[in-house]
């Protein structure tokens, strides 16, 4: 795929073997320049040397997990990117973990064992439609609606809103 050979992605996981596959499938998209790092921790520090496009963050990973980094990057008055897209990878897909995850201001949720399409549609997701982002109080992110905004007519969209302007 030549449009992505131009991406620069960073692969967060402590597992050498699930980083050796990972970066297969991503080479097999077209994409060469993948910087690895095995903790959230050291990753954080290649950031700040390396700009990348997306990150693809392992959930479990010590001392510093996927979770802990995304809030990082997002979050932090150092970050040198809170709107890098980030691609959570986990092999545990249970609701708590996805809303952890959401919750922290990922972008995309990937699960163990990672299949090349279900990569590529997450890839393309980040690129080709990126959502909104939100920084509020408690929450800094994407937006975590998913929906179109195709019929949205302003705050006074309802039938019963008074204030409705008719055009």
């Amino acid at each position: 795929m030549p449009h992505l050979q131009s991406l620069s992605v960073l692969l967060v996981d402590d597992n050498p073997h699930m980083c050796a596959i990972t970066t297969a499938v991503l080479y097999s998209f077209g994409i060469r320049n993948v910087l690895e790092s095995h903790d959230g921790a050291k990753a954080l520090a290649m950031l700040d040397q390396h700009p990348v496009d997306i990150a693809i963050v392992d959930f479990n990973m010590a001392p510093m997990d996927g979770v802990a980094f995304t809030r990082h990057v997002r979050t932090s008055p150092a970050s040198p990117n809170i709107y890098l897209p980030i691609i959570m990878m986990t092999g545990h897909s249970e609701k708590a973990r996805v809303f952890e995850a959401r919750d922290a201001g990922v972008t995309e949720f990937l699960t163990k064992p990672i299949m090349a399409k279900t990569m590529l549609d997450r890839i393309s997701a980040v690129i080709l439609k990126p959502r909104l982002f939100v920084q509020a109080e408690t929450y800094t992110g994407p937006c975590r609606r998913r929906r179109d905004a195709e019929g949205y007519a302003g705050p006074f969209r309802r039938s019963g809103d008074v204030a409705r302007s008719r055009a």
